[in-house]
């Protein structure tokens, strides 16, 4: 058996799976302020009565790294950040405390500057002095040489609860998205860790010990503990889990918008026969552009909670949410609360809804009905609007999905997929208006736990090549070795795929489910006094995420089941 866990900003969806498909769901309120106490309930309602020895290991989903950084939350965060050849890092800044150093790589890892360590211990002292517990450090071009970040780190590590060089972040070489993404790393630590201990110490009171994973935002697992050392990897998890939650369902043969309805957000996201649409480069979140590998996902502020409302006789959705539909308790109207008044829910106070929707009509001069059908009609519309929009960003780029580069492809959706709590209401509305074939997902309101129970380990690395220095790395890895000489890129190739095996097998891969790509391969030949000397070799290689090898098995359990359990 298999736990899933979603932990949104809203509810936390919980399911165990079995072989026979979905054996037990659950949907309780989520409490930032007592993450415990959320998850402890979720696993108690479905673990209840089940041996321990019974479960083989638990996936988790969460959006509250993401939401401290979007509702700006992130604690004070250190960097110090070594200059080199070209732009100033200044450019770069990412807050108060950041402090550029002495000390330069050149592009093929030649020291050009010593480090400047006095420098470097004042930095830090002002930075601890101003209460800082974590730092990111990066230097240009530390994945061709790290020695300036690995020092920086030995001398300020007993200064602050935890340092992050950034040469184990990327082997990619932008140097502003690797600060960024080394600053993010730092900043969300304390928030992962807490979530970890949370799920951890929930698991234990119920006498569960098991291999813990939390869903990256490339749609593949990682081990717990090894996530703590890169906590920027649980951003955009949330919109991760809705789209390997649909990819079972999704048509084999056609291009297909991913709709996910949550009470905030609607989280969308684009399949090419089955397969997700991956953002190569890394996640934008906020104003920070990253190496974050991640699919291709977007949310957008319109949902089932947002607050409606009527400005100078115009009708507005959202962005904002004051809290649940007023039919089941809260302030402001919304499209749910339309829903109840339309017929299409009936789980809460009707006459609540009404209420609200008639405080909407009444100040746009039509009926209490016509108010609701034109709350959710309009709803409906601003969905398609954006997920048009989605489209077309990607259509204005090379498109990547997460198994290949398709140069010159257009996307050309024809096909709907629906989840989240209100998705069988929106799915009919959106066929009506849409032109497009629209589907549910099955168990479509805990689709997104489910879809994290089944993802598979991944993992990606970067092997540099040097048979002119005969030398060989791989940064993310902190490796490094002496080459032979005759050393050829078929070599690097093998000893890249030979490396990210045993990465995956200790991140948590299982063997039948790890499918590598070579995602990148160059050699360029080096020139000295008119005369080839070496090679320069680099290839990036990945374990491509997807679904573990049982997948269609429990998945095709549950679509007999639908929304049964």
């Amino acid at each position: 058996m298999i736990i899933g866990l979603d932990v949104g900003g809203t509810h936390t969806d919980i399911v165990l799976l079995d072989e026979n498909g979905l054996k037990r769901r659950a949907k309780v309120p989520t409490d930032t302020s007592s993450l415990f106490e959320t998850v402890f309930t979720g696993l108690e309602q479905i673990t209840r009565d089940i041996p321990p020895d019974k479960i083989s290991h638990a996936v988790l989903s969460t959006t509250l790294t993401t939401n401290a950084i979007v509702q700006k939350k992130l604690p004070p965060t250190g960097m110090i950040v070594t200059c080199g050849p070209g732009i100033n890092p200044e450019y770069f800044r990412t807050g108060e405390h950041y402090y550029t150093v002495g000390g330069a790589m050149d592009h093929s890892g030649r020291e050009i500057t010593r480090l400047d360590e006095n420098a470097v211990e004042d930095a830090a002292r002002k930075m601890r002095d101003a209460g800082i517990e974590y730092v990111g450090v990066v230097g240009k071009f530390s994945i061709r040489n790290p020695a300036h970040e690995i020092r920086i780190r030995e001398i300020i590590s007993p200064l602050f609860e935890k340092v992050f060089p950034g040469h184990v972040v990327s082997g990619n070489f932008s140097f502003p998205r690797r600060i960024n993404t080394t600053f993010l790393n730092a900043s969300v630590y304390r928030i992962h860790k807490e979530f970890f201990k949370a799920v951890k110490n929930s698991l234990e009171q119920k006498g569960i010990h098991l291999p813990i994973y939390i869903l990256k935002a490339d749609g593949g697992t990682i081990d717990f503990k090894t996530s703590i050392d890169s906590p920027a990897h649980s951003i955009l998890s949330g919109p991760a889990a809705s789209v390997m939650g649909s990819i079972a369902f999704a048509p084999a043969n056609a291009e297909t918008i991913v709709l996910d309805i949550g009470g905030t957000t609607t989280d969308m996201a684009v399949l090419i026969n089955g397969i997700p649409v991956l953002a190569p480069q890394g996640i934008e979140i906020d104003k920070y552009k990253t190496l974050i590998r991640a699919l291709h996902t977007r949310s957008v502020g319109v949902g089932g909670d947002s607050t409606v409302r009527v400005e100078q006789g115009h009708l507005f959705i959202g962005p904002e949410r004051s809290g649940p539909a007023m039919a089941y308790g809260g302030s402001e109207p919304t499209p749910t609360d339309a829903l109840f008044v339309l017929g299409k829910a009936s789980d809460g106070d009707r006459r609540k809804a009404e209420n609200g929707i008639q405080t909407i009509a009444g100040q746009l001069g039509i009926s209490t009905e016509d108010a609701a059908r034109r709350i959710f009609d309009q709803t409906c519309r601003e969905i398609l609007d954006y997920a048009k929009e989605l489209v077309s960003l990607i259509n204005s780029r090379p498109v990547y999905t997460v198994r290949e580069a398709l140069h010159g492809h257009r996307i050309k959706p024809t096909h709907l997929l629906v989840l989240g709590g209100p998705a069988p209401q929106f799915a009919e509305r959106f066929e009506a208006i849409s032109g497009y074939t629209v589907d549910k997902v099955p168990q479509w309101d805990v689709a997104n736990a489910a879809g994290t129970a089944l993802s598979r380990t991944t993992c990606e690395l970067t092997l540099f090549a040097d048979t002119y220095k005969l030398e060989i790395s791989a940064p993310e890895e902190m490796f490094q070795q002496s080459l032979n000489p005759g050393f050829a890129i078929a070599d690097a190739r093998n000893l890249a795929e030979e490396l990210l095996i045993k990465k995956a097998i200790r991140e948590g891969a299982r063997e039948q489910d790890i499918e590598t790509d070579i995602l990148e391969e160059l050699s360029f030949n080096m020139i000295r006094d008119f005369r080839l000397i070496g090679k320069n070799i680099r290839i990036k290689i990945q374990v491509r995420p997807g679904l573990i090898h049982e997948y269609r098995q429990i998945a095709g359990k549950i679509k007999d089941g639908e929304n049964s359990c």
